[in-house]
């Protein structure tokens, strides 16, 4: 009988990471959950007492790495890290304090619990690690430039540790997942109108085949797919003259 997957999921308390979540469960899945709410994660652990753990982690503390150890060792161990947590914001005023939040949440943080799991994995000889990243890190978008800079970081990142996996031969898989705009509480409020947004659930589903098939990137929809085809074509002299007045 083939063990069932153990899976930590840390941004699992809404939006993407949440509707994976389900979706994993679902399945029947073991999972650790785990993100800054500790409410919603109390729901999950709660709706599927079998299945799922949780425990509270701020990728933004010192100690994220530690605790994401904890949780693993509560799953028992773990087969697939995904990494669903970050923030971005329009912020065309260019606001030092939101710039800043955006690149400690998106490289610090990252960097926090994708090197931790790399290690883990490295240690156990293998697994997979899936990550959220956007579309936005194809360019750099004048609109977020810290949230498209810090998505250019994590496609730059998990290349380079997807290089050391092979040259350290540690057999770990990565799956960079490049959303467009997704209905989440990420995008609510505010005064933009967000073109071609997509269901969670349905970018859930379409998760789920990526990690299943352990592809190495995935850009959801073919409408970004087409988008991100585009804007490589588009001359570097080109691209900064545009007027672009949002994502």
């Amino acid at each position: 009988m083939e063990r069932l997957k153990r899976v930590i999921i840390v941004g699992a308390t809404s939006g993407i990471g949440r509707e994976v979540a389900l979706c994993m469960l679902r399945r029947g899945w073991l999972l650790g959950v785990a993100g800054r709410r500790e409410d919603a994660l109390e729901e999950l652990r709660k709706n599927y007492p079998e299945q799922a753990v949780a425990y509270p982690i701020d990728v933004m503390r010192e100690d994220a790495a530690e605790r994401l150890m904890h949780l693993i060792r509560q799953r028992g161990g773990m087969d697939l890290f995904f990494l669903s947590s970050g923030t971005g914001h329009q912020n065309p005023s260019i606001e030092e304090e939101i710039e800043i939040r955006t690149a400690e949440t998106n490289v610090t943080g990252f960097i926090r619990m994708v090197t931790a799991a790399y290690r883990y994995f490295r240690t156990e000889g293998g697994g997979h690690i899936a990550v959220i990243s956007s579309i936005a890190g194809t360019k750099g978008m004048g609109m977020a430039a810290a949230y498209s800079a810090t998505k250019r970081f994590q496609n730059t990142y998990i290349d380079a540790l997807a290089q050391l996996s092979h040259k350290q031969n540690t057999r770990i898989r990565f799956t960079d997942i490049r959303p467009g705009f997704v209905d989440t509480p990420l995008l609510e409020g505010g005064e933009y109108k967000y073109p071609m947004l997509m269901r969670a659930d349905r970018v859930a589903g379409v998760i789920m085949r990526a990690v299943d098939r352990k592809k190495r990137v995935v850009i959801i929809d073919w409408r970004y797919r087409a988008l991100v085809f585009i804007w490589r074509l588009i001359p570097q002299w080109l691209w900064e003259r545009l007027k672009i007045d949002k994502l």
